[in-house]
């Protein structure tokens, strides 16, 4: 039986930047991950772009996460914040997938961390409120590894549920969760001629930019639109898609767009066989929205489908019950927290469970909020951090903080958490979180810190 310091259920963006934030300070890390490779939704799921590292003109995500597209800037394979050009947010970050995978990697190994990849979470062993050590099953049967601190970076808060944390799951009036969505991503679109339809037909799409010639100066292309033609495929009985407009972004290689348009309603993501027929009508509305494309979409007459997932992207489904909830109130109000860990700008965005719509609240332009580090641990277990979008939050407040660079931000935290914790033997509870908060800060994270003598209890 294998042992360790620290131990991180999932390698996605959450919970790799985790991992060499912990390995960085000297503690013994492993990764555990399900797929053969890490990034979870940017890489498994086909998400993308990464959006937002700012707030306004200020980059509120730095750290790690920044350093992963700063590495990618430097061999092309991303070409790094660039603006919002819908207007929704402040700036996207295009980038290479399949570099994403080998950077992420690459970054744990150079850390000294280990990963331990097709393997998925068998079962939790404790006594009494610690975690002593994992079951997993992989090739090679059923084993056991311990650990004296363990990251939930699941997304669905596996670990966390399995051990026996309280969780709230979905809408809090009826236990909905936002819709999942099978990405498709397709290369060889003419880009300057979808453009051109743009600049012609502005009235046909959802956001552009108030001056239209910024189409010709921005890096990669976003759109919201198409939706004279989704209207009409619909009406035929070509889309049966429940949404209400056709979304795109360009990927960091010309020519190539990942759609998020399907809308997947009424699954569950943490039951699988709820997740197994997610995946299968998915695909379905894929190959809706392949010939959708080819027929309806000016610009597309010649793209091929390069890819669908591969596997499901879920934005939400498990939620913590932690020493502190975050709320939807606290981002609007940009409330100041003594334990601040990790801060974002992205605002509260609902694809709604019942159907078309999609709902959004933003803050004022500039707006950032904190996270609590309290969101991050439980009552019960006295050595599980959760990461990622799984983490102490009400809907409304999860639909804020769930995107990719806010997890990252989140993973970096919960790794050095752990690491502390592991080194001076202490509850993830009781950490010191001035200490916590100076090395993030020496780790290149932005945090602003609120002065206080407050402690955890």
């Amino acid at each position: 039986m294998k042992e360790f310091d620290v131990i991180i259920l999932g390698g996605g963006i959450s919970g790799a930047v985790a991992g060499i934030g912990s390995s960085r300070l000297g503690a013994k890390t492993l990764i555990v991950e399900s797929h053969g490779f890490l990034g979870g939704m940017l890489t498994a799921a086909g998400v993308g772009p990464m959006m937002t590292f700012h707030a306004g003109k200020k980059q509120a995500i730095q750290g790690i996460t920044d350093e992963i597209i700063q590495r990618l800037k430097k061999i092309g394979k991303s070409v790094g914040h660039i603006k919002d050009l819908t207007n929704y947010t402040y700036s996207i970050t295009p980038f290479d997938s399949e570099a994403m995978k080998h950077e992420l990697e690459m970054m744990l190994v150079e850390s000294g961390a280990e990963i331990l990849y097709h393997t998925v979470l068998a079962e939790v062993i404790k006594e009494g409120s610690k975690i002593t050590k994992i079951k997993v099953c992989n090739k090679a049967g059923l084993s056991e590894i311990s650990g004296k601190i363990f990251i939930d970076a699941s997304g669905d808060g596996d670990l966390a549920a399995w051990s026996g944390v309280k969780f709230t799951k979905g809408r809090e009036t009826d236990g909905a969760s936002q819709p999942m969505t099978l990405k498709m991503k397709v290369r060889n679109v003419d880009i300057n001629r979808v453009k051109q339809y743009i600049k012609e037909n502005p009235e046909n799409f959802t956001r552009v930019p108030e001056n239209l010639d910024d189409l010709n100066k921005v890096e990669r292309l976003s759109v919201v639109g198409y939706l004279k033609e989704f209207k009409e495929a619909k009406e035929r009985g070509d889309i049966t898609i429940k949404r209400e407009d056709v979304l795109f972004f360009e990927t960091n290689n010309p020519g190539e767009v990942i759609f998020n348009t399907t809308r997947l309603l009424g699954f569950d993501s943490t039951d699988p066989w709820s997740l197994s027929n997610a995946e299968i009508e998915g695909r379905k509305q894929c190959r809706e929205l392949e010939y959708f494309m080819k027929n309806y979409m000016i610009g597309f007459e010649n793209a091929v489908v390069v890819s669908t997932g591969p596997s499901i992207g879920v934005r939400s489904s498990r939620q913590i019950e932690g020493l502190y909830t975050l709320k939807a109130e606290d981002l609007l109000e940009q409330r100041k927290f003594y334990d601040v860990i990790a801060h974002s700008g992205y605002p509260i965005d609902i694809h709604s469970p019942d159907g078309e719509g999609t709902s959004h609240r933003k803050l004022e332009w500039g707006g950032i909020y904190g996270i609590p580090y309290r969101s991050l641990v439980s009552k019960e277990i006295d050595n599980l951090i959760v990461v990622g979008r799984c983490l102490s939050a009400t809907f409304e407040a999860q639909a804020g903080v769930r995107t990719t660079p806010t997890a990252g931000a989140i993973g970096q935290a919960g790794g050095v958490a752990a690491a502390i914790a592991a080194r001076e033997n202490v509850k993830v509870q009781e950490l010191n979180i001035k200490k916590l908060q100076g090395i993030l800060q020496e780790q290149g994270a932005y945090l602003e810190i609120e002065p206080s003598k407050k402690v955890i209890n």
